[in-house]
């Protein structure tokens, strides 16, 4: 997959990535939380692009990378790419919650659009063992 990086930030491949709530990904620190991906190309200051958000190529670690688009509930905006949302029902997602991260958000087609990828395993994780359950 493929996120807007955060300008003028230097990066190393194989960083854990996260959303820096802006519409692009930066690297994770030891409190972040909803992880994105690795990054798979390095990006330095001598970079041409290095002050701009271009895509970046990020390794996401989900078994299926299919993408759906979702309705929203309220106005989709842009800054939502890279950020893990909710559902509102069983075909609407909610931008505005995420408790549950249900979801990834990774393309905004329009103000009522999101595409996402269903983070499934997400919701099968048992903290108090760490390890994943059958539900």
């Amino acid at each position: 997959m493929y996120f807007p990086k955060k300008a003028s930030t230097a990066m190393a491949e194989g960083d854990l990535l996260i959303a820096d709530g802006s519409g692009a990904v930066t690297v994770a620190t030891s409190t972040s939380e909803a992880h994105i991906g690795v990054l798979r190309k390095a990006i330095t200051a001598s970079d041409s692009d290095y002050a701009s958000n271009t895509l970046v190529p990020v390794e996401v670690p989900l078994e299926s990378y299919v993408v759906w688009r979702v309705e929203t509930n309220s106005t989709a905006a842009s800054s939502l790419i890279g950020t893990y949302i909710d559902l509102t029902d069983q075909n609407t997602a909610n931008e505005a919650a995420s408790a549950k991260d249900a979801l990834l958000v990774v393309g905004v087609p329009s103000s009522s659009e999101v595409d996402v990828v269903i983070n499934s395993l997400a919701n099968n994780y048992n903290a108090e063992d760490s390890r994943y359950t059958d539900a």
